[in-house]
């Protein structure tokens, strides 16, 4: 294996904790659909399972760097896949809803630690060249794995059906989470096979480890011109341990850390992990049914897939700018078109079809024969007051799809606009921005806060969303969305700089001047 094919080898196993984010994140929005009848849970109840991960990972994306600097990003990286496996153990064995909630805490320290340790490692094995296209793996790799668990759900769906003797309501959602295991133990064992940071080994005066390392990595030659690279830097990293948060608040740096906090609330308050989490349940309010629901999930993923490739091909084409101003309009224009189809929906049941359900206590639904509704909350909740919140919920597939007048076309072309217009511009396109904006001695202080800032938002979105489609309403919920994106469009026209082209020493001339 020569020298190129070994750094990209050993950057897309560092990588795969993006895969294992992504395949979590897309997994629960199929296993809700089961186990929240199971445990029979209310909407704050499923907010938390699902929004548990992002909640811890928070926390850990503020310490992991630290505890990386102290035993080794190596060492890190290898606790963090066995986290993922423990989690996914625990999830699938499930008893109650305290014991899923704590298992998909374990497995957020692992998201949050290896989103932030995966760009750290590849970025200090790599070269100037080929580190933008190295860090990227791990955007990949988390589109990858949501696409995985959508395929992965859509197969286990299909295959859960009355005549299975093997698959059922009450296991198929362990089998869900329990799959996830698979991918865990192999990150766990290739990264028995990547070599410790060189930079690290520098850092900690094992010199000649560091050096052998970089040979074999990049050879003599240019393993050398690394070496000298390291040490011109290493006093940078020293000034870095000694600061503060309170150094960001610094005049000087106030422009910049704006934009990152825009960018960053930005990627997430508009709604994007709602969506991919409760992806299976949102469709399943188009009355589509639940068999479409779950394969609509796989063409979700597939266009994230696609689109990522799109914004890596454009980045630095087109530059950050117009990549980002592009995509939030798109997204504020796909938000407000589910909310305009949403709000043109319809409810009603006839006598043939409440006589077809299969479910106990149908019956008790004929009081409501014919009865046309205007407000998916209304007719919703009325449901749940006959039938109750568990026989409602395990069944609110079917009866939507019966029930349901909808344009479900236009609701699709809405998700999927809005899944395009995230893939190629706040996605990928916000971790490239903050690698820019920071000198190097504020860069991984920032990028820490703004990760952690991040990651709260993300996990109140997840939090409030089963309340908002509960209480607000799915026509209310998507118009909110996408009034943020279109307030955030105008506040980036405003505030938002061009990085393309620019060396990291202009670029910090240029902004903290600003």
């Amino acid at each position: 294996m020569n020298n190129k094919a070994y750094t990209i080898f050993i950057s897309f196993i560092v990588a795969l904790g993006g895969f294992l984010f992504g395949f979590d994140a897309g997994i629960i929005s199929g296993v809700m659909s089961f186990a929240g009848p199971e445990f029979d849970l209310s909407e704050i109840q499923a907010g938390w399972v699902v929004s548990a991960p992002s909640f811890a990972a928070m926390f850990a994306m503020l310490f992991s760097g630290r505890i990386s600097d102290l035993i080794g990003r190596k060492k890190t990286l290898i606790f963090v896949a066995f986290l993922y496996a423990i989690s996914a153990m625990l999830s699938a064995m499930a008893g109650s809803y305290e014991m899923l909630y704590i298992a998909r805490i374990i497995g957020g320290i692992a998201f949050g630690a290896a989103l932030v340790l995966a760009p750290i490692y590849i970025a200090e094995i790599s070269t100037a060249e080929n580190r933008g296209k190295l860090v990227s793996l791990q955007q990949l790799n988390i589109v990858f794995g949501f696409f995985a668990a959508f395929l992965s759900n859509y197969f286990f769906n299909k295959y859960n059906t009355i005549d299975s003797a093997f698959l059922t309501d009450e296991n198929v959602w362990r089998w869900m989470l329990g799959v996830e295991l698979i991918p865990a133990i192999i990150y766990f064992v290739f990264l028995f096979f990547v070599p410790k940071s060189p930079r690290w080994l520098y850092l900690n005066n094992d010199f000649a480890e560091a050096k052998k390392v970089l040979i074999k990595i990049h050879g003599v030659d240019r393993g050398s011109a690394e070496i000298a690279a390291i040490e011109k830097n290493i006093h940078s990293d020293e000034n870095k341990s000694k600061l503060k948060i309170k150094d960001l608040l610094k005049s000087s740096l106030r422009f910049i850390l704006v934009i990152g906090l825009v960018v960053g609330v930005l990627q997430q308050i508009t709604g994007i992990n709602a969506v991919y989490f409760y992806a299976t349940s949102i469709f399943k309010q188009t009355g589509i049914g639940t068999d479409a629901a779950f394969s609509s999930g796989v063409l979700l993923s597939t266009i994230s897939v696609i689109f990522t490739f799109v914004a890596i091909y454009l980045i630095d084409r087109m530059g950050r700018r117009p990549l980002l101003l592009i995509g939030t309009a798109g997204i504020a224009v796909s938000l407000l078109v589910c909310a305009y189809g949403f709000n043109e929906a319809t409810y009603q049941l006839s006598k043939e079809e409440i006589n077809q359900f299969e479910f106990s206590d149908a019956e008790k639904l004929l009081p409501f024969a014919d009865k046309l509704y205007d407000n998916d909350v209304e007719f919703k909740n009325e449901l749940k007051e006959v039938l109750g919140t568990k026989i409602y919920s395990k069944n609110d597939g079917a009866i939507l799809e019966a029930a349901t007048a909808i344009n479900a076309n236009l609701i699709l072309i809405g998700i999927l606009g809005f899944i395009a217009c995230f893939a190629f511009s706040l996605g990928p396109v916000m971790w490239v921005l903050l690698s820019e904006l920071y000198p190097i001695k504020y860069r991984g202080l920032a990028i820490g806060v703004i990760a952690f800032i991040n990651s709260l938002i993300s996990s109140l979105v997840q939090l409030v969303f089963p309340w908002e489609l509960s209480n607000l309403g799915n026509a209310l919920t998507f118009f909110l969305f996408g009034a943020v994106a279109f307030i955030g469009f105008f506040i980036l026209l405003k505030i938002l700089p061009e990085t393309k082209g620019k060396s990291l020493e202009e670029l910090e001339l240029e902004l903290i001047k600003n």
